[in-house]
């Protein structure tokens, strides 16, 4: 997270509703002995439980985080959202430096195998939670598959879940600058570099609305 406390203005609940729409993040967990050895880190699609203690996800079974997990681990799920570079000559005042404004989550705890048992319950909640934001569409389901075809592929990946034990938001929207300069960033910051930049720009011109 961000070291500046000014950018965690969130309240615990609007960050643990943005993690758990945005529902996909980067998995990080430091397994090796070896201090030159990097920590194993995977882009996964997760469920976030109503109260942000429980994180259940799933893993190809060759994935070297899975492999990790014989016994469970410190681990972090990193949840992104909009983020875009910010040209000092969009706040219209002097003496300015380049940065970048993001928004994004960190989600901490123990990761841990769960009971293989378990996994069609996980790919039926996953499946409808994504499947339902395409509504009217008519939701897949693992019903739709051929049985063997399922059997085949669940053979394949392990259910997670990450017990979790803190969660963190940083929303660095140029709060930091005045409200002129801030909007003028903000109207800057779509013709710019980033993603989301539109949803960005709207994050910071909106941005006192709540506070």
């Amino acid at each position: 997270m961000h070291p500046n406390p000014i950018f965690h203005d969130a309240e615990q609940a609007e960050n643990t509703a943005f993690a758990r729409e945005r529902g996909f993040g980067v998995l990080a967990v430091t397994a090796a002995a070896a201090p030159d050895e990097p920590p194993l880190m995977s882009h996964v699609p997760f469920l976030l439980s109503s109260d942000g203690g429980i994180a259940d996800l799933h893993l190809v079974r060759s994935n070297p985080i899975a492999r990790a997990l014989s016994s469970p681990k410190a681990a972090r799920l990193a949840v992104s959202g909009p983020d875009g570079y910010v040209s000092p000559d969009w706040y219209g005042i002097p003496d300015q430096v380049p940065t970048w404004n993001y928004t994004a989550v960190h989600l901490t705890g123990v990761l841990e195998l769960r009971p293989q048992e378990e996994l069609r319950e996980l790919l039926d909640r996953q499946s409808a939670f994504f499947e339902a934001k395409l509504a009217p569409k008519p939701a897949w389901s693992t019903g739709k598959m051929d049985a063997a075809a399922l059997d085949r592929m669940m053979r394949m990946i392990v259910p997670v879940r990450m017990r979790i034990t803190a969660i963190a938001g940083t929303r660095k929207l140029s709060q930091n600058k005045s409200e002129e300069a801030r909007l003028g960033a903000a109207a800057g910051i779509t013709s710019g570099s980033g993603s989301e930049l539109a949803e960005l720009a709207r994050l910071m011109q909106v941005w006192p609305a709540n506070r």
